[in-house]
């Protein structure tokens, strides 16, 4: 009789494990396409978001946004033209030390930031990309057409990572404004539909203070680059965001229990090796952002 019952209770166990086992495995991860698919198109431009879904385990779309002369949200991570891969309208090259004076986006008019081809020169930190002539999209541009692009492939809706690009020294030079950066976005969310399905990041706490104030169904996620004590970080923000991103290298499995304990998601960036990928999962992490999103299937 003992024997049946220490067999029975044996079970037992190994069902519950068996079932968290389970679980754990259908952890979903937040595979995010860093500025689209960075790796194998021009970074923020529409044909890099549409080949970062051509990799179905991509849940989310990361990109950057700034500000037009003309108020239009532009999908760009620097508030300029960056010489190492865009030209000028005519094709001549951008020298470096002028592109904060004479290529600031903030200072231009939409119509102006679209002529420039940030495609045909390519990236040489990234050997693998598609060389094209591509231009800086809107926002809104972006969004309708992935949104198009996946209803006609009847493909999942992605998520939409968002950056917000300021710092104190760019104020009303290179971007507007915090309260003012942070309404333009709101803003836009809301009237493309998407809150549900977007997060809005910045390493910059003071937009996401904003951000929060205007919409508290928006989802903020931080973003670190150097190591301080969570909580100091957290203090300074002000509140608890959904998703803490910091810098791959920062990433400990101390602190992602960490960053868990306080109901937060974890997500580094910007990991492109698969040996990384894999021990970050292993630490538990939430989500991965990466240039090469065809280097997922390696790993997951």
């Amino acid at each position: 009789m003992f024997n049946k019952i220490s067999l029975l209770v044996g079970l037992v166990f190994m069902t519950i494990a068996c079932q968290q086992t389970l679980i754990m495995d259908e952890k979903i991860i937040d595979w995010q396409g860093h500025r689209g698919a960075r790796g194998l198109a021009p970074e923020n431009t529409i044909p890099a978001f549409l080949k970062a879904l051509e990799y179905p385990a991509v849940r989310t779309l990361e990109l950057d946004l700034a500000v037009s002369k003309d108020s239009q949200l532009v999908v760009s991570h620097e508030p300029w033209m960056n010489a190492v891969f865009c030209l000028q309208p005519d094709g001549s090259p951008i020298a470096e030390e002028e592109e904060k004076s004479r290529y600031a986006i903030y200072q231009m008019t939409y119509e102006e930031v679209k002529a420039f081809d940030c495609g045909s020169k390519g990236n040489p930190n990234f050997p693998e990309q598609q060389l094209m002539k591509a231009y800086k999209p809107t926002f809104r541009e972006m969004v309708n057409a992935v949104e198009e692009h996946v209803k006609a492939n009847q493909l999942p809706a992605p998520h939409y990572n968002l950056e917000i690009k300021s710092e104190v020294e760019w104020d009303s030079i290179l971007c507007p404004n915090p309260q003012t950066f942070a309404r333009m976005v709101v803003d836009e969310l809301e009237a493309l539909g998407i809150v549900d399905r977007a997060v809005v990041q910045s390493f910059d706490m003071r937009p996401l203070r904003e951000v929060r104030a205007l919409n508290h169904k928006l989802r903020i996620a931080l973003l670190v680059y150097l190591p301080a004590s969570l909580d100091d970080q957290l203090d300074q923000l002000g509140f608890i965001p959904q998703i803490y991103s910091p810098y791959h290298k920062l990433v400990t499995a101390n602190l992602v229990k960490e960053a868990h304990a306080k109901s937060m998601k974890i997500i580094p960036w910007t990991v492109n090796e698969t040996t990384l990928m894999d021990s970050l999962l292993q630490m538990g992490v939430d989500g991965i952002i990466t240039d090469y999103p065809d280097r997922i299937p390696e790993v997951y």
